[in-house]
């Protein structure tokens, strides 16, 4: 009896009211600029933040790391790449796969799609729709650092995504931008280095393993700069890296800095950085216990490891510092 009353309902939903049909242009859009689309993401965050009174930058937060997860995303635009799954969108136990829904209808299978733009409808595909959906998400947990930090958790039930995501908030609450697409090179101009390619060459100690970054050789003391925007996510000494450091930076992208000499004062975990900001020096600590240094001639062990929503992975940062020293 139950069922029957929900289908009646669900036919007279798609029956009778208003049927939304997305409106297509006589006109061939105009390419936005990088800098259009940034002001266009600050409005729709800042949108969400005054109607939920959650700060702008979680949503950006998420957004950010949403946009380094997906290959394909819901938004007609892609200003916003947050990115719902069709069946927590629609309900569970929708009978519909579609990405546009009167909002009743979604309602009715208890769907998390939402309407931001009031035409009552719930559009997966619309920028408006896809932030207040989030909005409500976060809100209903509650407005507390920690309420919002349990709502990211029951989104993506993985510790290291709400850690990157929280990570990501601080940066853009720190910054106050979206901009924040500079780098830097790890060594500072005006110090001699060297290095080349050697990502994937075979290493012996602590077993056979590849090596899983590009080595710059330089003197002792050398100082040793973020090559990004991010947090200090890891310090302290690791048996193959010596005294190392590890930031997270907004592309969802971990930076390993290994064989320090030391550490730039007051370094902390938890510390939001800048591209060019020292954080420690050349040494050649590592290959054993605690304070074991001298066993290799003094480099910077430098290391990329991209995360992509499920698992977390190295890659060759070679290309990477050429830029970045072409650009510096």
């Amino acid at each position: 009896m139950k069922f029957a009353v929900k289908l009646l309902a669900v036919m007279f939903i798609i029956v009778f009211l208003p049927h939304y049909t997305m409106a297509e242009s006589d006109t061939e859009e105009k390419e936005l600029t990088d800098e259009e689309k940034q002001e266009m993401r600050m409005a729709l965050y800042q949108k969400a933040e005054a109607i939920s009174h959650i700060p702008w930058y979680y949503y950006a937060a998420i957004d950010q790391y949403e946009r380094n997860i997906h290959d394909e995303y819901a938004s007609d635009s892609g200003i916003i790449r947050i990115t719902f799954p069709k069946d927590l969108w629609n309900g569970r136990t929708s009978p519909s796969e579609k990405n546009q829904h009167h909002k009743a209808f979604i309602d009715l299978f208890n769907g998390i799609g939402a309407d931001g733009n009031g035409d009552n409808i719930a559009d997966r595909t619309d920028d408006e729709d896809i932030i207040q959906a989030m909005a409500d998400w976060l809100s209903r947990r509650g407005h507390s650092k920690q309420d919002i930090k349990i709502a990211i958790w029951d989104f993506y039930n993985r510790e290291l995504s709400v850690q990157t995501i929280i990570n990501n908030a601080k940066v853009f609450k720190s910054f106050k931008t979206l901009d924040l697409e500079k780098h830097a090179f790890p060594l500072p101009k005006g110090y001699n280095y060297s290095y080349r390619n050697t990502w994937g060459d075979p290493r012996g100690f602590g077993g056979r393993r590849i090596h899983e970054g590009t080595d710059i050789f330089a003197n002792y003391g050398v100082p040793v700069r973020s090559t990004s925007y991010g947090v200090v996510e890891m310090k302290g000494w690791n048996r193959y890296g010596g005294w190392r450091i590890g930031i997270r930076d907004t592309h969802n992208i971990y930076h390993y800095y290994a064989h320090l000499n030391g550490y730039e004062d007051n370094i902390k975990v938890g510390q939001v950085v800048k591209p060019g900001d020292v954080i420690g020096s050349v040494g050649a600590s590592g290959y054993g216990p605690k304070g074991t240094s001298g066993k290799f001639p003094p480099h910077l062990h430098y290391g990329m490891y991209k995360d992509n929503g499920e698992s977390e992975h190295s890659f060759d940062p070679y290309p990477y510092l050429r830029r970045a020293e072409a650009n510096d």
